[in-house]
């Protein structure tokens, strides 16, 4: 026990010696196999989804806004009873294809928040994560807009 009023000094190299050793291993290999299997997964949903849409007569341009939507209703509802965390705690980065990703930010905090209301809980607590992307999205957006018209316009 440290006596009352004296400070712990701990040089950097024996502090990061003790985090190491307190810090479990990480399978990396494996953690990338599973990331690497789930995401073409979701990809190749994404893929049969559109050639299913397209077999029905719907126009590309028609079949692709389709599978977004597919997929974006897909992981808000997994999201919303629980799958969707136990398949992102397999596999990890793997879940991170842009539109699962982004609906499953949309959906996580406010399930997470909903015992707090539908406003201040679910509405509010919705756009924590993804506020941050949609702002500077819709910037950059503007700014490569502004950026084209005015020099490539021609």
């Amino acid at each position: 026990m440290i006596p009352k009023g004296e400070v712990l000094r701990m040089e950097k190299k024996e502090y990061a010696k003790r985090v190491e050793n307190a810090s479990p291993g990480s399978p990396l290999l494996k953690n990338c196999l599973n990331a690497f299997a789930v995401g073409g997964l979701i990809c190749t949903l994404g893929e049969g989804l559109f050639t299913l849409y397209s077999h029905f007569g719907a126009p590309e341009k028609e079949a692709a806004a389709w599978v977004c939507i597919t997929l974006i209703f897909l992981t808000a509802l997994l999201t919303g009873i629980g799958v969707f965390d136990k398949i992102a705690k397999h596999a990890g980065a793997g879940t991170m294809v842009p539109i699962t990703g982004f609906a499953n930010s949309m959906a996580a905090p406010s399930v997470e928040y909903q015992t707090e209301g539908r406003v201040l809980g679910t509405a509010v607590k919705m756009f924590t994560i993804a506020g941050p992307v949609i702002v500077y999205g819709c910037s950059a957006a503007s700014l490569y807009g502004m950026i084209y018209y005015f020099f490539f316009r021609g």
